[in-house]
Parts: C-alpha cells; sequence; structure tokens
C-alpha cells in the first residue's frame, strides 16, 4: 500500500528520488523512526530543511496525496 502510493504520488507530481522509504525492520530505518518519534505504521513525514518535521500523518488511511504535496511545495 505505501509503496503504491509513493510510486503514484512521485509520478503525478515528477518528484523521483525526492521521497525516502524508510524500513523499521532495519537498524538505520529503526534508528530514524525513533529521532522522529514514529511507533504507528504506516507513516508519512514531511521533513524540512534541517531536518525539522513540518506534519506527521501516522497509521491508515493514508493521507490525501494533495495534502502531502501542500508541504512538497511550499
Amino acid at each position: 500500500m505505501v509503496e503504491s502510493f509513493v510510486r503514484d504520488f512521485q509520478h503525478q507530481h515528477d518528484l523521483e528520488g525526492k521521497i525516502e522509504l524508510v524500513s523499521v525492520d532495519t537498524r538505520d530505518g529503526a534508528s530514524t523512526a525513533a529521532l522522529y518519534d514514529v511507533w504507528n505504521f504506516p507513516t508519512v513525514l514531511a521533513v524540512g530543511e534541517g531536518g525539522r518535521v513540518l506534519n506527521v500523518w501516522q497509521g491508515e488511511p493514508l493521507p490525501l496525496m494533495d495534502e502531502v504535496a501542500g508541504y512538497v511545495y511550499s
């Protein structure tokens, strides 16, 4: 479900390579999740310059693509 969301989002908004998928099943992924205090999955983070969290969507349903796109273009 998440991979499909990301693929469609990248295609609609021409963002190839600007979205990072992180798996908590890896050491680095678990560390990243802890850094951003993410404990519910799936989670979508809008992260700005310097790693500042702009918005967080946790659990299902996933956010609307237009909601996420607002942070990409702001």
